[in-house]
């Protein structure tokens, strides 16, 4: 894909080097090369893409196998002791509900308390409030409305009703996604991660921007009714060429869950969460998924309900299609029936391994449900964020489990700007290269379902428009400028993957 014509003088002008000579010393990462076909956010999803789900083909069983050969024994009885701890965080989540989320004002995110970094840590989640003025915030949706009315061919999710936008590339997301207090929240957030060694090819302190949709829900909506989910792929955490990549679960296949570290950054980097192309996979790492309120909204009217086990949550999901129930209780059953069945005594590894993956298939993101993830006690885990502002900022880790409320029941819209939080790597700098030639022809990002998107819309932002109102950093953050490599506090890492990202991106 060619840059628009305007930046290719741009960068002309600027002596920049073709890219082409330098792509023979800079490795490069899974990308992904097919455009994605059309489509709406319900293309992520199995139980939204109308899609039955198939059993998976006995590779998987194979792979299953291999992850815990020798290690049968620990792996069991991990998961014994997984069981246990999980009853006694279900019952804590269900006492204190969503007051369990820790949150804090933008303006004291650089002298965070103890208790505010300690329960983000053990969550995986938290509220950043007043990170954009609220009347700024208000503003973007009004600008949103007037752009969706100029434009009326845009693509919405459920085409008959519309509540998730397939925009991308409108002048209020540019503007909230390049506002200096975004971009700090999510420096801020990023060095929750750590990596163990210094040479790491990843720098969190330095935030790439990934474009993605908007949603507008309306009250009484029921269609945008995602079921609890974690995205960042689905099979591919089980797969060798995946996550197996990295390492990323090395912990929890050798039987000691309670050593996994979810903060570690180093593992991720080499991880692949994309294998299949998916219509709506996401293929840059992003460290937190996050939105922004553009509504006061509350629970129960059309938001978002998280879980907040984290690291117990993310054992039992990965360890879960290796152990089967010796009992099954009926459909209608007493408490005392269903303790039975949820006892660690009643759950056995599998005799003969099967490919199954309890709702990970590939393609589309991992889902989970009561049924087959019964110890999560998904309906008292599933917890609503706190009351919510225009320009608050609500941020979960990559691996936390999410869902949306079934039902809108509030009286006003529900309306968020998705802006997640990502890192220098050099795949996701592969990938902002890509998206940047995207935003320059209009087009969706490269993740998300392809199509001409807004490339005939009226209005929409410009690389003349953020080149006279976004700072420095904002540019950098998406591609349109080069890092700096002066900084005396880099490591040798980070000096090393902003020294290729600038390469990367034609600098």
């Amino acid at each position: 894909m060619h840059l628009h014509t305007t930046s290719r003088l741009y960068f002309a002008r600027h002596a920049v080097k073709p890219l082409r000579s330098q792509q023979t010393v800079i490795r490069q990462a899974s990308s992904n090369v097919e455009s994605r076909k059309e489509g709406d956010i319900s293309s992520v999803f199995v139980s939204l893409s109308g899609k039955e789900e198939k059993p998976l083909p006995p590779r998987f069983a194979d792979q299953k196998k291999r992850l815990i050969a020798g290690r049968e024994d620990q792996i069991e009885r991990s998961w014994h002791r997984l069981l246990h701890a999980l009853k006694d965080e279900v019952h804590l989540i269900e006492q204190r509900g969503s007051e369990i989320i820790p949150s804090i004002e933008f303006k004291d995110i650089h002298a965070a308390p103890k208790k505010f970094r300690d329960e983000l840590r053990k969550r995986g989640v938290a509220v950043i409030r007043g990170v954009v003025p609220e009347n700024e915030a208000r503003s973007y949706k009004e600008d949103i409305e007037r752009y969706v009315k100029a434009n009326p061919g845009t693509k919405a999710f459920p085409p008959h009703d519309p509540q998730v936008y397939e925009l991308y590339w409108s002048q209020p997301q540019m503007r909230a996604r390049t506002h200096p207090n975004m971009l700090e929240a999510q420096r801020f957030l990023m060095s929750f991660w750590h990596s163990n060694s210094p040479d790491a090819m990843i720098s969190p302190a330095h935030p790439l921007i990934y474009a993605d949709r908007l949603r507008i829900r309306q009250p009484g909506d029921a269609g945008f009714a995602l079921g609890p989910h974690v995205d960042g792929g689905g099979a591919e955490r089980w797969e060798d060429n995946g996550y197996g990549r990295g390492s990323v679960y090395q912990n929890i296949w050798q039987g000691d869950w309670e050593t996994y570290d979810p903060w570690e950054a180093s593992s991720r980097v080499l991880a692949n969460a994309d294998l299949y192309n998916g219509v709506g996979a996401c293929s840059m790492f992003r460290m937190f998924q996050a939105w922004l309120g553009m509504s006061h909204t509350g629970p129960n009217e059309g938001t978002l309900l998280v879980n907040p086990l984290l690291s117990l949550a993310t054992a039992y999901f990965l360890l879960r299609p290796f152990f089967k129930p010796i009992y099954t209780p009926p459909k209608e059953c007493s408490r005392m029936a269903m303790e039975t069945f949820l006892h660690p005594n009643n759950w056995h590894m599998e005799t003969e391994t099967s490919s199954n993956l309890h709702g990970a298939t590939p393609g589309f993101a991992q889902e989970l449900t009561t049924t087959l993830h019964p110890h999560l006690e998904l309906d008292k885990t599933m917890v609503h964020v706190p009351q919510i502002a225009p320009g608050d900022y609500v941020a979960w880790h990559c691996d936390t489990i999410h869902s949306v409320d079934r039902v809108h029941n509030g009286t006003g819209d529900s309306s968020v700007m998705y802006i997640p939080a990502c890192p220098v790597t050099e795949a996701n700098a592969n990938y902002v290269k890509d998206q940047r030639d995207n935003f320059f022809e209009g087009v969706p990002p490269p993740d998300f379902p392809g199509g001409k998107g807004e490339s005939e819309h009226v209005g929409r932002a410009t690389e003349a428009d953020l080149r006279k109102s976004t700072s420095q950093l904002g540019l950098c953050s998406l591609g349109l400028s080069q890092w700096a490599l002066n900084d005396q506090s880099l490591t040798q890492g980070q000096r090393l993957v902003l020294e290729n990202s600038n390469k990367i991106l034609g600098f």
